[in-house]
């Protein structure tokens, strides 16, 4: 049987979307020349989990700066190195299974592998240019790509718990069904419209019927003038004629006179010569030519002479013909001055044009009442599409809800209550006919509330990582930079933010910029941040650290500045945990 593909989730639909393969999708290389602090920085990334560490101030938030360049944020010329003439920022992504291969195939830039370049230049000039692959783009174009492989998360971008497009989109997210969102989003655009249609022709109906009797009174009076297509220059002709009949009938008879057939007219002086050529036209045979010829114009002024006679017959002084003419010429003229047009067969146009107008007016109702069908239609569509959509949320949600719970009693939120509120729209709009709240609490006795009124910066910041964690094992992630967001928590609960920032680099790239040795200890891959003074100025720099250079750095981050015995130690001890787990 075929399957629906539009149908509401099952709880084995969203058990079974757990994936355990490496996802192929990464940031591998960057480079930043005269940016800031940096004079140039090339970084080779890898798969996993890596972290960032570094003294404050040494450079971390540039290199962030840098990377939200190739988000599409503002360029500022004040990043640029004083002394240079421009900066550039260049990244290349490893894009497999993120959907920017069509993307970019819809914008006809080439992408012939599973890889793209991106490169913001930045001028003193104050002009940004973006490329994708070498080809210029658009800062719009640049930012829908980069939400497909890039993802930055912040202490700011924990204020999205408290936005209901974020809640909606991870609901969708972890529903995992593009299809229905996508056949959703299809009947809501034919209902929107089709209630655009059905206002439009409303609004048209009801001006129309304002205009009704006016228009009714323009054609009555075209339809009585009842005008034919070219009588105008027929009546201009006929017209002249009459006005100047006298004239034409005497001049008419004179040319008829001069053409009679008598022994002194044309014709007869015609057939002489014509005789006199056929005389000699056994001695010159180019003489039977021309006597023919002259027979044929003998014939042809005969025929002129018939006519101009009864041509003169029917020509005579009528006042009464005349004023009608003039009269009817009049009522045409002025009937083509009011409606603006030019000639009669315009006019017969404009009256086409009105009874048309008039028909529609008088069958208005009947097509509004067809619109109104086809948008009651429509909208039950787009009712049903939504109704499936919200029950795979619902869906969601229960999953969402259980995993928070279980992932948060190992941060340290043993008693978190969580929960999505859902309540339908008055109206729908292209999510769909919810709004979802997300509800929480950190505590058994108090009812769960808005988490964006009620929860902490650093129950928030866990929160978030929870569901990062979750979302990576149900799509395909964009390569996710952690900046601090361990800021104010404890070692011990970082080191489990950590485990679960581990936990999400099965699925994708993780990159974590901290201050907190736990974390550190926990990267597959560690690079430092450091910043180097000399003669020319201050410059930030990024190396990789190798195991031994790892224990030191980490020893650092425990002891400060003098390194101990024990703190070397104990970096040796976190990074041994971190290997093991």
């Amino acid at each position: 049987m075929e399957q629906n593909p539009y149908r509401k989730l099952t709880d084995n639909d969203l058990n079974c979307r757990t994936r355990h393969h490496q996802t192929q999708s990464m940031l591998s290389s960057l480079h930043i020349s005269n940016y800031a602090l940096i004079e140039r920085l090339d970084l080779q990334l890898q798969h996993g989990f890596s972290v960032i560490t570094g003294e404050t101030g040494a450079g971390k938030s540039i290199i962030l700066g840098a990377l939200g360049l190739l988000q599409g944020n503002r360029a500022d010329i004040k990043a640029i190195k004083a002394g240079e003439k421009k900066c550039v920022v260049e990244g290349t992504f490893e894009i497999d299974g993120l959907g920017v291969k069509e993307l970019l195939q819809t914008e006809d830039i080439d992408c012939d592998d599973n890889t793209i370049t991106i490169r913001r230049e930045l001028s003193a000039t104050g002009k940004s240019r973006t490329f994708i692959n070498d080809s210029l783009a658009t800062l719009n174009l640049l930012r829908e790509v980069s939400q497909h492989i890039i993802d930055i998360h912040s202490q700011h971008q924990n204020l999205l718990l408290g936005r209901e497009t974020f809640i909606i989109d991870t609901l969708d997210s972890i529903a995992a069904q593009p299809e229905c969102i996508s056949h959703y989003r299809s009947a809501y655009d034919e209902w929107h419209e089709s209630e655009t249609r059905l206002k439009r022709t409303r609004e048209q109906a009801a001006k129309a019927r304002q205009e009704q009797d006016f228009l009714t009174f323009l054609l009555e009076e075209l339809e009585r003038l009842q005008i034919r297509e070219g009588e105008r220059m027929e009546l201009e002709e006929e017209l002249h004629i009459l006005a100047h009949a006298e004239e034409v009938r005497q001049a008419l008879c004179t040319a008829g006179n001069l053409l009679a057939n008598d022994d002194d007219s044309i014709p007869a002086r015609l057939i002489q010569a014509r005789q006199a050529l056929e005389n000699i036209a056994e001695f010159m045979p180019a003489a039977r030519e021309m006597a023919e010829r002259i027979e044929s114009a003998r014939i042809e002024i005969n025929d002129i002479a018939r006519e101009t006679e009864s041509e003169a017959d029917g020509i005579e002084a009528d006042p009464a013909r005349l004023a009608f003419v003039e009269e009817r010429l009049s009522a045409i003229y002025g009937m083509m001055k009011k409606h603006h047009v030019e000639s009669d067969a315009e006019l017969m146009a404009k009256q086409t044009a009105m009874r048309k107008r008039l028909n529609l007016i008088e069958n208005a109702d009947n097509i509004i009442a067809h619109h109104e069908e086809t948008a009651r239609q429509a909208r039950q569509k787009m009712l049903d599409a939504a109704e499936i959509l919200t029950e795979n949320r619902r869906k969601a949600a229960e999953d969402i809800e259980r995993q928070l719970k279980e992932r948060l009693q190992n941060l340290g939120m043993p008693n978190g209550q969580f929960h999505f509120d859902f309540a339908q729209r008055q109206q729908p709009d292209a999510s769909g006919m919810d709004n979802v709240r997300f509800l929480f609490s950190a505590n058994k006795a108090v009812a769960p509330q808005d988490i964006a009124q009620t929860a902490s910066g650093g129950e928030i910041a866990r929160v978030m990582l929870a569901l990062k964690a979750i979302i990576a094992q149900k799509k395909e992630m964009p390569t996710i930079i952690f900046d601090e967001i361990d800021t104010g928590v404890s070692g011990t609960m970082a080191e489990r933010m950590g485990q679960v920032m581990q936990q999400i680099c099965r699925h994708t790239q993780v990159i974590c910029i901290t201050h907190l040795p736990q974390i550190a200890a926990l990267g597959g891959h560690h690079y430092k941040v450091y910043k180097e003074e000399s003669d020319e100025g201050t410059a930030s720099h990024i190396i990789p650290l190798d195991d031994g250079q790892r224990v030191e750095e980490i020893a650092h981050m425990l002891s400060g500045e003098n390194l101990t015995p024990e703190a070397l130690a104990n970096a040796q001890t976190l990074l041994n945990g971190g290997k093991n787990l």
